[in-house]
């Protein structure tokens, strides 16, 4: 029987022993500990190679993932009646969001005079003029209100003298369209905001029914005559099946960084939403974009946090020269991730170096104000001490650019709805009852390049919007037909396939190939043959599945499978990343060819647009890339679905139109 701990039965028990007072109960939120909660579900036995309990839940709405943007789909909807449900294979504050260090952009102006039309307007030109331009306009024009929620529900943002939430400098930031200087729009609590964001949204999504299944790794989407129905999902602790079945799934799963050999990303960034895409036969968005965050610690791949450079540290190579003013004359080191990525390793390359090898570069903050470094960046100062062995009051921190962020993912529309594109009507189709979020979604609001600070508004908004989707179209407790008898047995038959391989390859080894692979092959410059040698090494990788080899057999706490079930999304996700960037014949954003190092758009606009002729869709690459996966076989498929270049309102808030980008 499962133990399932009721808060709002616990609590006032607890408040009165011994004379205490009696407080305010929370409504109850269930978190369930263990699989089998026969008094309230049906069990039944799987048929499929052996004796599988298959556990069946019935919700309105189920959240695949607890990070930043599933909690605040979650409550937001526990908080209106659904009977919500919250799928997560981390207890829910160890969810990668914790990780973000700089801050979340909101156009306030407590530092100067600001416009959240200026902010779409940099958001616009980061992403390199691939961003949807309607969902930018919602992200930026709610960003100030989701930051004031925020701050509403308790984030403890650091404050400027006069008590107002602190805002500093982040990269590609600009006031007046890029004519007014350096922004500060990035609302910071010290370089901790990641972890103070995800703590206060779970402690707020605690006052509300919201019923957490922890340490549930999600299978497969349910999908029924083209319509997302349920998922499934392995309890870790007792190796039960779960079929849940709902109106509404909002996948949240985070990004799949740890197909890297080095990023900043958790061993738990595998990719699992993606991946459980294109295994139903859909089609992901833009999944050759990989931003490449300019300082990661050399060696050990632990973030520095922009905010670093944005409260006036500098990089620096082997001549002692602060070389992005050669690169950046304006931003400097405040340019675009992109930007500051390729220019170290431009230096790099050149022999500027640092180190013995000369092999990285350093980040300088030992001009910057002990107090400053104290209380703004205390973060990023133990980081440096414990993985660089670094005083940062005194020495530089050795960096290199590293795996950070997936730009692509499940396409959305701005109002959180997953999208697949119609190539024949050449038009959107929405996918029934099925949602994405936050860096497992591709709204795109971030294009070809995310911006910094704008990935944990991203979770907030568009994790409000799956919410309020879902409110205006359906109410709680809307029936739902059964699902089919055998709507597990994919799931399950796949899980008695890896627990049972015998083949000679450990899962540890396939992965580290791999991540050699996409290293070596899919970096920060990137050339046709290298990328024709990565799709060659992915192929070989995905083949190397057939001959795996698991030593735990077990159903109980099994890590081994779990982590084969993870390479396996990590090898689909590898898959639509290096078959789209070879496919990919220009330079955009994160994606820089060195065989093609212009960007191809419609026109060109470095020169005057009158008297040319606008190039047809299939000769320039301003497009969206749609990436199928077949998981039988790891066969890719490639199409191309428009950007959308119109705002919500015209009126309120014109196109940007593209135009060449410099910092």
């Amino acid at each position: 029987m499962a133990t399932v701990l009721q808060f709002s039965k616990l609590l006032p028990s607890l408040f009165t022993r011994k004379g205490l007072p009696s407080v305010a109960r929370p409504a109850s939120c269930q978190i369930h500990i263990d699989g089998a909660r026969k008094q309230s579900q049906q069990v039944k036995q799987s048929k499929v190679a052996g004796d599988y309990t298959v556990v069946d839940h019935t919700y309105d709405a189920v959240v695949v993932g607890a990070g930043g943007a599933g909690l605040r789909a979650g409550f937001g909807l526990a908080s209106a009646g659904y009977k919500t449900a919250i799928i997560t294979k981390l207890f829910p504050t160890r969810s990668h969001t914790v990780a973000a260090q700089g801050g979340i952009n909101a156009a306030l102006g407590n530092m100067e005079p600001d416009d959240w039309k200026w902010h779409m307007y940099d958001t616009v030109k980061g992403s390199d003029w691939l961003g949807d331009q309607n969902a930018i306009h919602y992200m930026c024009e709610e960003a100030p209100k989701s930051v004031i929620e925020l701050e509403n529900y308790g984030m403890p943002f650091s404050r400027t003298d006069d008590g107002k939430i602190y805002q500093r400098a982040f990269g590609g930031q600009s006031l007046n369209y890029g004519k007014g200087g350096q922004a500060h729009r990035c609302c910071a609590v010290a370089d901790r905001t990641g972890h103070a964001l995800l703590h206060t949204l779970y402690g707020r999504s605690l006052k509300y029914d919201c019923t957490y299944f922890i340490e549930y790794f999600a299978l497969d989407l349910i999908m029924e005559r083209g319509e997302c129905v349920g998922v499934t999902a392995l309890c870790l602790e007792d190796g039960s099946i779960h079929r849940f079945r709902c109106k509404n799934t909002i996948l949240a799963t985070g990004g799949f960084g740890r197909s890297y050999f080095s990023c900043t990303g958790a061993h738990t960034c595998t990719g699992d939403g993606t991946a459980m895409l294109n295994r139903v036969g859909l089609a992901n968005e833009d999944m050759e974009f990989i931003q490449f965050h300019p300082t990661g610690i050399y060696g050990a791949g632990c973030l520095i946090t922009e905010g670093s450079r944005g409260e006036g540290g500098y990089l620096i190579n082997s001549e002692g020269e602060r070389f992005m003013e050669r690169y950046a004359p304006t931003a400097k080191d405040l340019a675009s991730r992109d930007v500051v990525s390729r220019s170290m390793t431009i230096e790099i390359r050149e022999g500027r170096g640092v180190g013995p090898e000369k092999d990285h570069i350093y980040l300088q903050l030992t001009h910057l104000p002990a107090e400053l470094l104290h209380t703004k960046l205390p973060g990023i100062s133990e980081t440096a001490m414990i993985f660089a062995g670094v005083d940062v009051t005194r020495d530089p921190i050795p960096v290199l650019p590293t795996v950070h962020y997936n730009m692509g993912g499940v396409p959305t529309l701005y109002d959180g709805s997953a999208i697949q594109y119609d190539t024949v009507n050449k038009r959107d189709r929405i996918v029934p009852g099925l949602f994405a979020a936050g860096e497992a979604a591709c709204a795109s609001v971030h294009g070809a390049n995310r911006l910094g600070a704008n990935s944990l508004l991203d979770l907030v908004v568009f994790g409000r919007a799956c919410a309020l989707t879902i409110m205006k179209n359906c109410k709680p407790g809307d029936s739902q037909p059964e699902l089919k008898a055998n709507a597990a047995d994919e799931s399950i038959g796949n899980i008695d396939k890896l627990r049972n391989a015998n083949g000679s390859t450990l899962v540890a080894e396939l992965r580290l190939k791999m991540q050699k692979v996409n290293q070596t092959n899919a970096a920060v410059f990137r050339t046709g043959e290298v990328l024709q040698e990565g799709c060659r090494g992915i192929d070989d990788c995905y083949k190397g599945l057939s001959d795996l080899k698991l030593v735990d057999r077990g159903m109980v706490w099994n890590t081994d499978l779990v982590e084969a079930l993870e390479l396996q999304n990590l090898l689909l996700n590898s898959l639509s990343t290096v078959y789209s960037a070879e496919a990919r014949k220009e330079s955009r954003g994160a994606h820089a060819r060195e065989d093609f190092r212009e960007r191809i758009d419609e026109y060109d606009y470095k020169k005057p647009l009158e008297g040319q002729e606008k190039k047809p869709f299939e000769k320039h690459w301003r497009k969206h890339t749609m990436v199928f996966v077949d998981p039988n076989n790891g066969k890719t498929k490639l199409d191309y679905r428009p950007v959308i270049d119109d705002t919500l309102d015209a009126k309120v808030c014109p196109t940007v139109p593209p135009a060449v980008r410099s910092y």
